[in-house]
């Protein structure tokens, strides 16, 4: 490929997060030396593509094998939360219509949230970069990681670069951008393994009880994947506290 040959490339809202400062909300060139798709070229700034739900090349939807040619165009979008954009969808199937997430060994104490709210969340101290990545797309599972070249692995298809070091931003920030607080469901998950949690009758677990929980509580729920018990302990109070700031009813007020 001629050496002068040249595209003009320009990223949308938090895709300049991944920028330098000097390519942040501005178009710029990029020189093309090699033939090459629009995909490579994007992961090449340090852009992952799972960041990126819509791509423009002169105007027209284009899809990641897209080859990038002299004189081209390219407007690079990530998800749109408040607009039907369903006619440029070319980058992947569809959405992931109910939430499911897998966390790297960063993340521990957002997975613990994320489990308190109810959200399906896979997460191991162990898990290694191979079998995340696998597991996020043999089981359609959304990869939230802090490491950039993870989300960057072609079998990925639904990931998220979590910007915050701080969990309780790091809350914030997975709540907004995948619009999750209408999927919160209270307790519904144990925050040790990820199984759901229901209801058990006080009766059935007394030998099962220390004295004082026997003693000062009547209201138990169980895992069903690892029997761990819950009751409304002082840990439960400063989560409901949490939750009701998150609620959506709470939200709007």
């Amino acid at each position: 490929m001629n050496t002068d040959h040249r595209a003009k490339f320009r990223f949308y809202e938090e895709l300049n997060d991944f920028l330098p400062p000097e390519k942040r909300k501005v178009a710029f060139d990029y020189p093309l030396r090699r033939r090459a798709s629009v995909k490579d070229i994007i992961e090449a700034l340090g852009v992952p593509h799972t960041e990126v739900e819509v791509i423009l090349a002169n105007g027209t939807s284009v899809d990641f094998g897209y080859i990038v040619e002299d004189g081209d165009r390219i407007s690079v979008y990530p998800m749109f939360e408040s607009l039907d954009i369903r006619p440029l969808l070319k980058l992947r199937e569809l959405p992931l219509r109910q939430p499911r997430f897998v966390l790297d060994c960063h993340l521990g104490r957002l997975a613990r949230y994320l489990r308190h709210l109810g959200l399906d969340t896979l997460y191991r101290n162990d898990y290694d970069d191979d079998q995340l990545a696998a597991i996020s797309a043999g089981e359609h599972r959304i990869l939230l990681t802090r490491d950039r070249d993870l989300l960057k692995r072609r079998i990925v298809n639904h990931g998220y670069f979590v910007r915050s070091h701080d969990p309780r931003r790091q809350l914030d920030e997975v709540l907004a951008r995948f619009d999750l607080y209408a999927e919160i469901k209270p307790f519904g998950r144990c925050t040790r393994c990820n199984g759901r949690v229901a209801t058990v009758d006080k009766h059935s677990i007394l030998d099962q009880l220390e004295p004082k929980t026997l003693r000062y509580y009547d209201q138990f729920w169980r895992c069903d994947s690892c029997h761990q018990i819950y009751w409304e302990g002082s840990h439960f109070a400063k989560m409901q506290l949490l939750i009701d700031e998150l609620l959506p009813q709470n939200r709007s007020r």
